[in-house]
C-alpha cells in the first residue's frame, strides 16, 4: 500500500516517480528505481517566490515545466484589461504543454507560493520524440488529456449552478492530490477565493458564502490554508457526480485559501 502524505506548509518535495516528467520516462521503459536517463534531460530546482512569474503570455517557448512543491496559476489578459484565470497546478503537473503549437506561451504562470519547479527544454523534449516513439505518444496523451479536460470544464461551467461548481473544484481537487500520492481529505488552500470565483465564474462573495453553508453543515472544516473534507459522498451528491479517486478531474487546481 502507498502512504498518502497529508499537503501541509513546509511539506516534502513530491517524489519523482509522481511527477509528469517521470511518466514520459515510464514510456521509456524506466522502472521506478531509475531515473537516470531523465536526468539527461531534466534541470532541477528552480525556485520562484509568491507572486513570481515563471514564463508571460507571448514569450518564446523554451521550456515544459513539472511543479515539485507549490502551487502556480495560469491567466490571460481579456480585451478590456481584466485578468482570466485559466487553471490552478499542484505538485507533479506539468506546465507549457500548450504553447508547443505556436512556439510562445499563450498565457502567464505565477506562483501562487514559495514553490519548485524542475524544467527540460524543448530541445530535449524534441529529442525524446525523434529517438523514442513511446515518449512521444506519452507526450500526445498528455495533450490529448488537457483538451478533454477543457471540455469538461466548458460543460460544468455551463450546466452547474454555484454550489455544484464549488463541490465539483472540491471534489477535484480531492482526486488530483489522491493521483499524487497525498491525502485526498487534507490538503492546503494556496488561491483566494476571488481567484476561485473567477475560475469558476461565479461571484467571490457567493463562494464565501457556499464555503460558510458547507462548513456549518459540516461537510468541510476550513483551518487558515487549510481544508478538510468530512464529507465526500456529500460533496459528491451536491455536485452530482460519483466520487472515485482514479476518476478523470478538471484542471481545477487548482488551491484556494478562504480567508
Amino acid at each position: 500500500m502507498v502512504r498518502q502524505t497529508v499537503q501541509k506548509p513546509g511539506c516534502p518535495a513530491i517524489a519523482c516517480r509522481d511527477c509528469g516528467f517521470y511518466q514520459i520516462g515510464l514510456s521509456m521503459g524506466l522502472d521506478s528505481a531509475d531515473t537516470m536517463l531523465l536526468d539527461r534531460y531534466v534541470k532541477r530546482k528552480h525556485m520562484l517566490k509568491r507572486g513570481q512569474i515563471l514564463y508571460r503570455a507571448g514569450e518564446e517557448f523554451t521550456c515544459v515545466y513539472a511543479i515539485r512543491s507549490g502551487s502556480v496559476k495560469t491567466y490571460i489578459s481579456t480585451d478590456d484589461g481584466r485578468l482570466q484565470i485559466t487553471g490552478f497546478h499542484i505538485p507533479g503537473e506539468l506546465l507549457g504543454l500548450n504553447a508547443m503549437d505556436e512556439k510562445r506561451y499563450n498565457c502567464e504562470a505565477m506562483a501562487l507560493e514559495t514553490t519548485s519547479v524542475c524544467e527540460i527544454s524543448l530541445d530535449c523534449f524534441e529529442e525524446l520524440a525523434r529517438q523514442i516513439p513511446s515518449a512521444h505518444y506519452q507526450m500526445l496523451r498528455m495533450m490529448s488529456r488537457e483538451i478533454k479536460l477543457n471540455q469538461e470544464l466548458m460543460l460544468l461551467l455551463g450546466k452547474k449552478n454555484a454550489e455544484e461548481r464549488l463541490a465539483t473544484y472540491l471534489l477535484a481537487l480531492s482526486r488530483r492530490f489522491a493521483l499524487r500520492n497525498y491525502s485526498p481529505t487534507r490538503f492546503n488552500l494556496s488561491m483566494s477565493r476571488g481567484d476561485i470565483g473567477d475560475y469558476l465564474g461565479i461571484a467571490e462573495e457567493t463562494v464565501s458564502r457556499i464555503f460558510t453553508r458547507f462548513q456549518e453543515e459540516g461537510v468541510v472544516t476550513t483551518e487558515r490554508r487549510h481544508i478538510i473534507l468530512n464529507d465526500l459522498q456529500r460533496l459528491s451528491a451536491i455536485a452530482r457526480e460519483p466520487y472515485s479517486v482514479t476518476a478523470q478531474v478538471i484542471p481545477l487546481p487548482r488551491i484556494p485559501n478562504p480567508r
